[in-house]
């Protein structure tokens, strides 16, 4: 469903403020952006919050430009949205209807949403993003509907919230979607609700891979991590896009004993052996890091090592450690990396910046 540029809602019957047409096309453009950066910088495990305060504080102030603007910011928002209906372009449509209140918008919104693939992330955003009470009267009818779609946004609202929304949760945790039900045994994690324990020990053996992942996920945040841990090291070396939050569960839901010696197993393979490295920062054990050192200098681990590096110390974010030409490290890191720029850190730095008084010993035979 696709609406022209000049289209306007019958419910827009207040007259349209003045504005200045090209500025209000780069606050709508610059919203789509810094929302769908924000997005993708969330999905860094973990985030660089820092930077994605920046970003928040950006796109905030292109907000603030359309809400001047009301409606007059439609012909701009809908020509955004047709020319690249990517998750930027969803979440500024779907915010600027929700923020006036426009029904025949927010359901535009919605019929855009069921057509992305990608789960709807900018809808979900906008929802997420609105303070609970402006939303509240479309999800309390979203939750219940009959269509799965809007069951999806009403749980994933929720979840955005933190909202709990009561008894109803034990039914959609065992609905008929597989969205829903993977949404929803989530937020019950989320909200620790010890009361659908039974109900998440159930999922465990669910059809969907995401509702068996997050049934696990959430067992192990109400304290189930013997049951969990099964699928959540499945995940993770499963190389997904749920890999580094499983893997991160992972490391919670068994003894450290048990953890270290199952990462001494993944050290083993080389297919799962930049696991084993980027899970050593989750450990929260500093004195790896010259064992990290070591890992950075062979190419296929030296990312996981950099990722693991500035977990433990976030300090070294600033400290001019890395190199986005990993050709300059040598001709294995060329042969590697080719020419994808990733960014790898330089272990000679790392080194001269870490200092040399801690040992390098293996992962695999470390104890606390």
């Amino acid at each position: 469903m696709m609406l022209a540029a000049t289209d306007k809602p019958k419910s827009e019957g207040a007259p349209e403020r003045p504005i200045v047409p090209d500025v209000v096309r780069q606050y709508a453009e610059q919203v789509a952006f810094f929302w769908a950066q924000r997005d993708t910088l969330m999905m860094d495990d973990p985030p660089d919050r820092h930077v994605v305060a920046g970003v928040d504080r950006r796109l905030e102030a292109n907000l603030d430009g359309l809400r001047i603007a009301g409606p007059a910011a439609w012909p701009f928002i809908t020509a955004a949205y047709e020319d690249f209906p990517e998750k930027g372009e969803l979440f500024l449509y779907g915010w600027m209807a929700i923020e006036l209140n426009d029904d025949r918008r927010v359901a535009d919104a919605v019929e855009f949403g069921l057509q992305s693939k990608d789960d709807a992330r900018g809808l979900v955003g906008a929802l997420a993003w609105h303070l609970p009470g402006t939303i509240a009267p479309l999800v309390r009818d979203w939750i219940g509907a009959p269509d799965a779609f809007k069951r999806f946004l009403g749980v994933s609202a929720c979840l955005g919230h933190s909202v709990d929304p009561k008894q109803m949760l034990g039914r959609l945790v065992r609905d008929p979607d597989t969205r829903v039900r993977a949404t929803s045994v989530r937020l019950a994690g989320t909200l620790k609700r010890a009361d659908l324990v039974n109900e998440l020990t159930a999922a465990l053996t669910d059809d969907d891979e995401f509702a068996r992942f997050w049934a696990a996920w959430a067992l192990n945040e109400l304290g189930s991590g013997d049951l969990a841990s099964p699928e959540l090291r499945k995940v993770a070396v499963s190389g997904g896009s749920s890999a580094m939050t499983a893997l991160r569960a992972a490391i919670t839901a068994a003894p450290d004993k048990d953890v270290r010696a199952w990462m001494g197993t993944l050290l083993r393979s080389p297919e799962t052996a930049p696991l084993a490295v980027r899970g050593a920062g989750m450990l929260g054990d500093r004195t790896v890091l010259h064992w990290l050192i070591h890992q950075m200098r062979n190419p296929a681990l030296a990312v996981a090592a950099g990722g693991a590096l500035l977990e433990l110390f976030p300090e070294a974010k600033g400290a001019d450690l890395f190199t986005l030409n990993p050709a300059e490290l040598g001709h294995a890191f060329e042969d590697h990396f080719g020419d994808f720029g990733a960014r790898v850190p330089v272990a000679e730095k790392v080194k001269d910046w870490g200092g040399k008084e801690m040992d390098v010993v293996p992962l695999d035979v470390r104890t606390r």
